[in-house]
């Protein structure tokens, strides 16, 4: 895959665009294309854990365009045209939290979600990865507000009971991961969308 990310701070970020069977129907500018109206389109959830069982939940920075302030999962993103999904996970955990993944693992490679705050829509074909964080974590602050480890068995069950206030994403794919995501078998990559995989 050709990997068309920007080179420089004055060219936009692109999303990939979908249609219903996951194909690639072109791009957009990620900076325009969330609105009342959000066409279908590639992105990605990831859930990162510690050596102890905590994962790292995170608050999406205030002035976000897409639901701030929103508790929500360790780290979301989209990946650019020709960019391999595990690629991206990587790159937007480094920067959005400063640290890196190991044992990243493709857990709901069919996830899929609408869901809309204050009249903006998110609209995506989301596979699910879960990994491990390496060092660290130093948040960037214009995307993230706070960033904290909990007990996996707490939050998800706070998840599910609707105790604990997350992003529609975030509840969707807890009540999708298995009890213990750590131990989850990787799936194939076959099973992602079709404009995800490989080759």
């Amino acid at each position: 895959m050709t990997d068309t990310r920007p080179t420089d701070p004055g060219t936009p970020e692109l999303v990939v665009l979908l249609d219903e069977d996951g194909a690639a129907t072109g791009t957009a500018d990620k900076a325009t294309v969330h609105h009342a109206d959000t066409p279908l389109h590639l992105a990605f959830s990831c859930y990162l854990f510690d050596g102890d069982g905590n994962v790292l939940v995170t608050q999406r920075a205030l002035h976000k365009r897409t639901f701030p302030g929103m508790w929500t999962n360790s780290c979301c993103g989209h990946p650019a045209p020709g960019e391999a999904l595990d690629e991206a996970v990587r790159r937007r955990v480094e920067q959005e939290l400063g640290t890196t993944v190991t044992d990243l693992r493709l857990v709901l490679p069919r996830f899929r979600y609408r869901a809309e705050q204050d009249g903006v829509v998110e609209n995506e074909m989301c596979p699910v990865f879960v990994g491990a964080a390496e060092g660290d974590v130093h948040p960037d602050p214009d995307e993230v507000g706070v960033a904290r480890w909990e007990p996996w068995p707490e939050f998800r069950r706070g998840v599910l009971d609707g105790t604990r206030t997350v992003s529609v994403w975030c509840r969707e794919q807890v009540a999708e991961l298995p009890a213990d995501p750590t131990a989850a078998p990787s799936a194939a990559a076959d099973e992602l969308p079709a404009a995800a995989r490989p080759g």
